[in-house]
């Protein structure tokens, strides 16, 4: 039925216009954010997982920051005990130099006391973001030290750290705390003495005793930074050379320790890395658009527009054809 007073064929082509419309205005949107899902109204499922995907992500960059640090401190660490281990290494030398007969052992103790010096500088000199893994003192205390090496969140939604952990006492080099007694350069030496006993027992003042009943005391107690060949008999010197590389093997085990830290903060920084990346490539299957697509569906709904004028313009044109009835 034709009718002057409802023309539903226009309203018709006028609803199919505005969806239309509505059809294009999202697709315009999704290709201008590059996004299907960028608001809660569009998904909200969807939505509020990418967001809280998003934030996990960020916290991940957080913690590959962390784990870069770490790694800087561990390989400072590890370069000085290094450095270290190449001096200490000439000090025995010097020590099996000035076991042999005739030679000038005072010009032996400069060097040694040189080579003690630059054990010091090395010490003091491997800090990194105001910590100091080999050289400690009453503000920088040994001990155990956190990196942070994951984000994690379960399936309730609770979120936690991963740190990995290593304990500096194992890389002390010096303390300069006379209350503390750790560090490789500046623990007591064990060195047999005249009677082949090792002075490692009693302490007297400033003497290590080896008879506890008569406490006589034994004329030698050296550290690393302190020990010269001056005044050592053979044994002594013997000793002196045995107690040296023992002290050389502790810190070859330290520097170890400090590589495996290195090498476990490299493979979890890579691993953080790689989880980072299968993060962002979920979230982009959840909530990005396909551009592809969608370049194809607004040409398809720039045709129907089209249509949907003409439509219009055929479907308003037919309360003139009534008026030319009455002509």
């Amino acid at each position: 039925m034709t009718s002057i007073m409802t023309n539903t064929s226009a309203m018709s082509a006028l609803a199919t216009l505005r969806s239309i419309n509505q059809d294009m205005e999202t697709t315009q949107d999704r290709i201008s954010s590059g996004f299907r899902v960028g608001s809660a109204s569009d998904n909200a499922a969807y939505w509020s997982i990418a967001t809280t995907m998003r934030s996990d992500n960020k916290a991940l960059g957080t913690v590959q920051d962390a784990l870069g640090l770490g790694a800087a401190k561990a390989d400072v660490a590890y370069t000085a005990m290094n450095s270290a281990i190449s001096v200490v290494d000439e000090i025995k030398a010097k020590f099996v130099a000035a076991s042999e007969p005739g030679v000038d052992r005072a010009k032996v103790d400069k060097e040694i006391k040189e080579l003690q010096n630059q054990l010091v500088s090395i010490a003091k000199s491997a800090s990194f973001s105001g910590e100091n893994w080999v050289a400690h003192d009453a503000n920088n205390t040994a001990g155990a030290k956190e990196i942070v090496g994951s984000f994690n969140r379960d399936g309730q939604g609770n979120v936690s750290l991963t740190t990995l952990s290593f304990d500096t006492t194992k890389s002390s080099l010096i303390n300069f705390d006379p209350a503390q007694t750790d560090g490789f350069a500046v623990e007591q030496l064990d060195v047999a003495g005249d009677g082949g006993s090792l002075l490692s027992g009693l302490l007297i003042g400033n003497e290590y005793v080896t008879d506890k009943t008569t406490a006589t005391p034994v004329d030698f107690q050296k550290s690393l930074l302190t020990i010269a060949t001056d005044g050592l008999d053979s044994k002594q010197m013997a000793g002196a050379i045995s107690a040296v590389d023992v002290i050389l093997q502790k810190m070859t085990d330290s520097a170890a320790d400090l590589g495996a830290l290195n090498s476990r903060i490299g493979l979890q920084s890579d691993f953080v890395a790689d989880l980072s990346d299968s993060i962002e490539k979920g979230i982009g299957k959840l909530v990005d658009a396909d551009m592809n697509e969608e370049s194809t569906r607004l040409k398809a709904l720039q045709t129907q527009q089209q249509l949907g004028i003409q439509a219009l313009s055929i479907a308003n044109s037919a309360s003139q054809n009534i008026l030319s009835l009455f002509r």
